[in-house]
């Protein structure tokens, strides 16, 4: 289905069916038992002649009748109808595991790729508009694998087991009944051509509906702030008239089918009765594939229960073709979050637990040692002037070719500046597997990027953090400050330029390891139902129980979280109500300090919450910072005084650097965001 859910992509009942035949042998027996069911009641209706003809008529003024016949024959057709039914029961049961089975795989795999997507795909699509994929959508293809399809496909079985059953009887009497249904067979598609469109459109508008009330959800605080109930309700009445006319359009054509082709189906049955009736009485042939005969009352009559037969699945086709066209609509929309770009990562460069020794070489370790290594394979370009370097295995080579037996010392300037450029330093190519030590050393060099191409919101940015540093990233709303730290974590990837970490690419490292080596702490604190020991814990989820209290001690959260009324082990919701944002703040600081990664990125951490609040906070952050690279992006500029560099940012360009006195002393950007007097100019 395209953007507008004007129509349903091709391949997907092909896709739709791979799913499905993953349950191959229980589908091949519901197929078994559709065509018994199926041929069970032809047989039947065909034997209707013959019980009229033989078992009926003779004991009509009979003497002296004999019924064991008749009641043999009953018999028989009781058999056949109950062989119907058996099946039918059988295969209904089946097909619970086939669809419940089909929607399992399917939603495993729709969460499974979701994790790969890139960051942007969720900026740029509405959450509920992804919620509505797995709820509304997968229902619809429900509906379509337990009661559509299978009904379709015994309604096809049905009509073929009738149509040769009427061939037995008439030939002439089975055109008549072809060439009428041909007729109707046309209409029908005709209309459900049309309302295969409006269901595409439905499927679409109910997953806008659906984003916009979980939108509304979310932010009910705010509309009731405003008092924007009014504007909300006009907005969603909007969305749910088009809905309305989309749903009513293709239910339009979708309902009508039914009581169409039902009364067609009564038309033919009266049509056949008379021309039946007539062709009997004119002692018209009869010609069948049995051969030549006269037109019986049997003939007739099993005639018309066969027409029944073959015209009804026509109808009830029609009436399920209206939910295999929703869930085809809703199938395409899944499959479209399937074939959804994953994340690239293209990466070669893991981490691992390392030990130093005493000669500064680094040395894997299997076990954790507190201490962290980049592994780099062989072919890949490091900067020798920031890296500290060790070759990877038990040889003797030099990785760098200084011939101090492998090991390269740290040659990185001590005494540089943040205003000074970055030099390109001393890079070469490790020849073999290489162990960097992961210091937490960030470089960006000349980087520019764009969210969108030909509109660039990162302009030439060059600047670095040494181990151990914090730096402050002020300015404007809108300045690039996350964006930085988004590229930094490659949730985006640069247009031009390089991000160096540890004198490394970043675009060399794997993701999933680079983001390992980086805490993040939030300004919105994202918590999860489970226990509080459970949210620590998810920084970490090797840590132990020590580990995590140890933790929040260290973030100034553990004297709250024992007046809680199970102390650690208290449930809480992911919205976490019941505490405060200074308390959910401090169980994320919590969660990042598990994991004691070697660099950090505080995202206004402190903004939303209270200035005693803050003092706790920002104290909790200190002890999580103390000896750790640190990005700080803050509003609040009295957070960031003791940061040893700060950067002012400015439509993506960095305008000023360097502390809070030297910004002070120049009088620029900086003094006027920290005195307020570029307020009051």
């Amino acid at each position: 289905m395209n953007k507008n859910g004007m129509r349903i992509n091709p391949g997907t009942t092909r896709r739709i069916v791979g799913y499905m035949l993953r349950y191959r042998w229980r589908l091949a027996l519901v197929a078994v038992c559709i065509i018994v069911s199926a041929v069970a009641q032809a047989g039947a209706s065909l034997f209707l002649q013959r019980l009229i003809d033989d078992y009926i008529l003779p004991l009509i003024g009979a003497p002296d009748p004999n019924w064991a016949p008749l009641v043999r024959a009953l018999t028989l057709m009781a058999a056949l109808y109950l062989t119907g039914t058996v099946c039918t029961y059988v295969y209904s049961r089946l097909l619970i595991v086939v669809e419940q089975g089909t929607l399992k795989t399917i939603r495993d795999d729709m969460f499974s790729h979701m994790q790969k997507l890139p960051l942007r795909y969720f900026d740029s699509t509405p959450h509920g508009d992804i919620m509505s994929r797995y709820t509304n959508d997968a229902d619809t293809l429900r509906q379509a694998i337990s009661q559509s399809l299978p009904q379709m496909f015994n309604s096809f079985i049905t009509s073929l087991a009738a149509l040769i059953s009427m061939m037995v009887l008439s030939l002439p009497l089975t055109g008549f009944v072809v060439v009428f249904s041909a007729i109707l067979f046309a209409f029908v598609r005709v209309l459900t051509t049309r309302s295969g469109r409006f269901f595409g459109e439905q499927q679409h508008e109910l997953a806008d509906v659906n984003a916009f009330v979980e939108e509304s959800i979310s932010g009910q605080k705010v509309i009731k702030v405003f008092t924007h109930e009014g504007a909300t309700q006009k907005d969603f009445d909007k969305r749910n008239a088009s809905l309305y006319k989309a749903t009513r359009d293709a239910n339009y054509y979708g309902n009508i089918l039914m009581p169409i082709v039902n009364n067609m189906g009564y038309l033919l049955y009266v049509l056949l009765a008379v021309v039946g009736a007539a062709m009997a009485i004119g002692g018209a042939t009869n010609v069948s594939l049995r051969g030549m005969g006269a037109y019986t009352t049997g003939t007739i009559v099993s005639f018309l229960t066969l027409s029944r037969s073959f015209v009804n699945p026509l109808g009830e086709v029609s009436q399920q073709m209206t939910s295999v066209l929703m869930a085809l609509a809703g199938a395409s929309r899944i499959f479209e979050l399937l074939d959804e770009k994953p994340e690239v990562n293209d990466g070669h460069v893991t981490i691992v637990n390392a030990s130093v020794l005493d000669d500064g070489t680094i040395r894997e370790a299997d076990h954790r040692t507190e201490q962290w290594a980049w592994k780099v394979p062989a072919g890949v370009r490091v900067r020798a002037d920031i890296a500290r370097m060790s070759p990877a295995g038990d040889g003797v080579a030099d990785a760098a070719g200084t011939g101090n037996g492998g090991k390269i010392v740290d040659t990185a300037s001590a005494d540089r500046t943040q205003s000074a450029p970055v030099a390109k330093g001393t890079v070469i190519v490790t020849p073999a597997a290489t162990l960097v030590r992961q210091r937490g050393d960030i470089r960006l060099n000349h980087v520019s990027f764009s969210y969108e191409p030909g509109h660039e919101v990162l302009h030439d940015i060059t600047l670095f953090a040494k181990p151990g540093q914090k730096v402050a990233l002020v300015g404007a709303t809108g300045a690039g400050k996350t964006t930085i730290t988004n590229l930094i974590n490659r949730f985006y990837d640069i247009d031009d330029g390089e991000i160096l970490y540890d004198g490394i690419n970043v675009k060399d490292m794997d993701k999933t390891a680079l983001r390992r080596s980086l805490g993040i702490v939030l300004q919105d604190v994202n918590l999860f139902t489970g226990t509080v020991m459970d949210n620590i814990r998810y920084g970490n989820l090797e840590a132990s129980d020590e580990d995590c209290i140890r933790a929040a001690k260290l973030a100034n959260a553990d004297g709250f979280i024992r007046m809680l009324p199970h102390g650690y082990h208290t449930r809480i919701s992911g919205s976490g109500d019941g505490l405060s944002q200074g308390q959910r703040q401090l169980i994320s600081i919590a969660r990042a300090a598990v994991a004691d990664p070697p660099a950090m990125i505080l995202d206004e951490a402190t903004s939303s919450i209270d200035t005693r609040t803050e003092e706790i906070v920002q104290s909790g952050m200190d002890a999580l910072m103390e000896g750790r690279t640190v990005f700080v992006i803050a509003h609040r500029l009295s957070t960031v005084r003791n940061a040893d560099v700060i950067m002012v940012m400015d439509h993506g360009r960095i305008i000023e650097r360097g502390n809070h006195d030297e910004l002070i002393a120049q009088r620029g950007q900086y003094y006027q965001l920290y005195t307020g007097a570029f307020e009051l100019e």
